[in-house]
This record gives C-alpha cells, structure tokens and sequence, in this order.
C-alpha cells in the first residue's frame, strides 16, 4: 500500500489533488488544489488561497480529484 507522502512523490506536477493534514492544534484540515512539487520533507499545492506547503510528515491522506465542475450558466435578468 502507498503512504500519503510516496503518493504526493509520484504526483505530477498539474495533477488536482486534496492533502488533508494536521495543523499546529493537532486539528486537521484539507488543502485542495492543483499539485506543484514534492521533496523529500515538503509539498506544495496551488489552492485558491495562493501556494500552500506542506509538511509531508503532517499528511494524513492524499489523493488525486476530478477537474472541478463547469461553472452554472447565469440565468440574464428579464428586461
């Protein structure tokens, strides 16, 4: 079985991708974007707040998602 940390390894650099992991108090939380890079010790993942890095030993999981979903047509104000 793949651990989170060797998953985010073998990542390609584009892939979507959610990392939960734990933050300073001990909560977790979920960083989703677009998977950057991967080093022995760090990630980086391009979500919406900018370039997150985190610690591959604070992963609790990981995975690849589905491209997110086309944005709903705007229903024209009637005239």
């Amino acid at each position: 079985m793949v651990t989170p940390a060797e998953f985010l390894q073998a990542t390609a650099s584009g892939t979507r991708v959610v990392v939960r992991h734990l933050i300073e108090d001990g909560r977790a939380t979920d960083s989703l974007g677009y998977f950057h890079l991967a080093d022995n010790t760090h990630c980086v993942v391009a979500t919406n707040r900018g370039l997150e890095t985190i610690e591959l030993a604070k992963v609790i999981a990981a995975k690849e998602i589905p491209p997110p979903p086309a944005p709903r047509p705007r229903v024209g104000s009637p005239e």
